[in-house]
This record gives structure tokens, sequence and C-alpha cells, in this order.
């Protein structure tokens, strides 16, 4: 019989509730703050968001290392684990992926008896974008799902996920690279708010809204012209929780039924370089 094990990073944003639930493995980000140093997660939220507020540079987070994919895949191996999943933030943006990659081959050329499959996957995205294929995955193995089934499931997810991300304040996006600067300061004179895709190595402002009212509806209209019918989808928000209801009464009313029932909060790593002032939907896209 299989025993599962499940692996993400921290930018998946999965509420602790569901982590301690189904015993998901959340490996968290160093992050620094001015002078201060913390892990991703080690505290609240909107302490959080008030600390890079206050602070005049940008958060930096730092990327897992070999070493620690590969304690944990030693670990889990050892306690008789015979499928490990790792899921991670994108590639495009970090180099966890590859050093997960790299423990991987470590791992397996210095324990070569272990009879356990390691099975990785670069989410291409950020966010819940992750996070809710993560919980599902975790469900699924609670079910006894079959491996290669759990294993199906996130390939075709991660196939053709996209996240779409609404910025109310342009600091962040701005300083991050996320938009050009020129961009940024005419969005700020304008006062235009982006609605911004993330996936891959795409970074690209598909709509744009003038006024904050304006930012739900159009990230409705993204939503609804680029979700597959019928995908479950996820709706993230930052500092003010209202936006994400404002957006799920929305989309409910348009798509016909409602987004999964898990409140995502940007954290610390996603934070560093969207701003805690956002509203974000993601799902599969129909193409």
């Amino acid at each position: 019989m299989s025993k599962i094990r499940i692996i993400t990073d921290s930018a998946s944003d999965i509420p602790k509730e569901f982590e301690e639930k189904y015993g998901i493995d959340i490996m968290c980000f160093p992050i620094t703050v001015g002078e201060k140093s913390f892990r991703d997660r080690d505290i609240p939220s909107q302490e959080y968001y008030d600390l890079i507020d206050s602070c005049p540079t940008l958060p930096v987070h730092s990327q897992l290392t070999s070493f620690e994919f590969e304690e944990r895949f030693l670990k889990y191996a050892a306690e008789g684990y015979t499928d490990i999943f790792v899921v991670t933030i994108n590639s495009a943006g970090s180099a966890t992926y590859q050093n997960a990659c790299i423990a991987r081959d470590n791992f397996f050329a210095e324990h070569k008896d272990f009879p356990v499959k390691i099975r990785l996957f670069d989410s291409g995205s950020y966010s819940a974008t992750y996070g809710y294929p993560v919980i599902r995955a975790a469900q699924m193995a609670e079910e006894n799902t079959p491996p290669d089934e759990i294993d199906k499931f996130l390939t075709e997810w991660f196939s053709c996920c996209e996240v779409y991300l609404a910025a109310y304040t342009l600091r962040y996006v701005k300083k991050s690279g996320r938009i050009s600067a020129a961009a940024a300061f005419a969005g700020e004179l304008l006062g235009l708010k982006p609605v911004i895709l993330l996936k891959k190595e795409i970074t690209k402002v598909t709509a744009k809204t003038r006024g904050e009212a304006g930012v739900v509806p159009k990230l409705a209209d993204v939503t609804c012209d680029r979700i597959k019918p019928g995908s479950p989808y996820v709706v993230i928000t930052g500092r003010d929780a209202s936006k994400g209801k404002e957006a799920a009464k929305l989309l409910t009313k348009r798509l016909g039924y409602p987004p999964a029932d898990i409140h995502f909060e940007v954290g610390g790593a996603i934070a560093a370089n969207s701003g805690p002032d956002i509203v974000a939907a993601a799902f599969m896209a129909k193409d």
C-alpha cells in the first residue's frame, strides 16, 4: 500500500488549518525586511503587512536550498513513505524547484536502496494557484487515491492554470519589476489599477481600470473570459478580506457556482512582490 507525503513551500499560501488537517509539509522561505530576518509564516499576516509598509525597501526572500530538500527526502524515506510529492513556486522566479531537483539526484546517488518515488512539480505560478491543488492532492492521498492519479491531477492542473492579480497600489509591483517604472508612474498619475497575469516567464498587464471601484468587476471580466468551463477557482486576498468576498460574490453570480471554500491570503513571500493590497483569482484556463 502506498504511503504518501506532500511537500510544498510557503509561497503556496496554504492556510494553517489545512496544513495541519492534511499533514502538508510546508517549507518556509527566509525573509528579510530592513534589519529584521525571520521565516515566512512566523508572524501574523496583518503584522507583516504593517511591517513592509513601514520599510522603505522591498522585502527580500531567499530560495530554499537543496540541502533542506535532501534532509526532507531522507527523513520521509526512512519513515517508510513510498511516494513524495514536491510542488514548488514558479521556477521562473525562484531557484527553489531547481534545488529540489538537485536534492532528488543527490538523494538517489547516495541512497539507492530506498524504495521511494520522488515526484517534483514546478507550479509555474504563485500563491493559491498551486496551494489549492496541493490541498486537493493531500485530500486525495487521505482518501487512498493511487499516487499515479494524484500525479495526473497535478500535471493537468499545472498544464493550464493561470492567476490574475489586481493591485490597488503600484508601489510593490513597480519595485519588484512586475510592471515598468514608466507604466507605474502613468498608472499612479491616472489612477489606473492593473490586472496582471503571472504565469511561468510571463508577467503581463491584461487589463486596467480607473479607480478602486472597478477593480473587482475588471478581475471578474478577465476570469470569466479565461476560465475553463466548470473549472474550480480560488479567490486570493490581501489586507482587505472584503475585496475577496466581493469578488467571490460577483464570480458566483456570473459563473453560476462559488469559488473553493478556502480563504487564501497572500503571505510573506508573495506580498513581498505584490504588496498587501490585492485581490486575485486562480483557475484552469480554457486554452
